[in-house]
């Protein structure tokens, strides 16, 4: 397995992992936010996500989100080839995107919103803990990327206090890096996730 920066030459993977957004959806049933091939490319080409293969095919992807000039960064749009799933490539991809966030914006508080059970485990563990939506970052660019998740009505009809989602934050700026996975022992496959 290989996790690694993404970087334009992975531009070409964006229309697929833009589909296993729209699929994990379905599989879920729940909401999640649907992803533009070019906004995922951008981040590719900005340095700003996490790419995953095993044995040469593309399995996991996870990007970064910068809000209020940095203060606040999210680790958005967790997805893991459904063929690849409860063997911990998520929280391996998780872990490394994280570390990417820490390291490129050390000072900001990390966040996410998701209603993902398996994703809320995986931002414990990394020290993230639950909050309320005003603790989040109150930047319109990322409440707009709310629009097209089938929750919307109710993120609307609560004045954008409360969802199905649950907000998770980071905000220890003092605390070590977790290992990378090429620091420690690497899973063998994958979980399909979606945040």
């Amino acid at each position: 397995m290989t996790i690694r920066v993404a970087t334009a030459a992975d531009t070409q993977y964006a229309e697929l992992l833009c589909q296993w957004y729209i699929e994990s959806a379905k599989l879920r049933g729940t909401g999640i936010a649907k992803r533009d091939p070019e906004y995922v490319k951008a981040k590719m080409v900005q340095g700003n996500a996490v790419i995953a293969f095993v044995e040469d095919e593309l399995a996991g992807f996870c990007y970064i989100e910068t809000f209020e000039s940095g203060k606040f960064v999210a680790n958005s749009g967790l997805v893991v080839n459904t063929e690849l799933r409860k063997h911990g490539l998520g929280r391996a991809i998780k872990r490394e995107v994280f570390r990417l966030s820490r390291s490129k914006y050390p000072d900001a508080k990390i966040f996410g919103i998701t209603t993902s059970l398996a994703v809320m485990k995986i931002n414990s563990d990394l020290g993230y803990k639950p909050v309320t939506f005003s603790e989040l970052t109150t930047s319109e660019d990322f409440w707009k990327g709310c629009k097209s998740c089938k929750n919307f009505g109710i993120l609307t009809e609560n004045e954008r206090k409360m969802c199905l989602c649950t907000g998770m934050v980071f905000d220890d700026v003092t605390a070590p890096l977790p290992a990378s996975e090429t620091e420690t022992e690497t899973p063998s496959s994958t979980s399909t996730l979606s945040e």
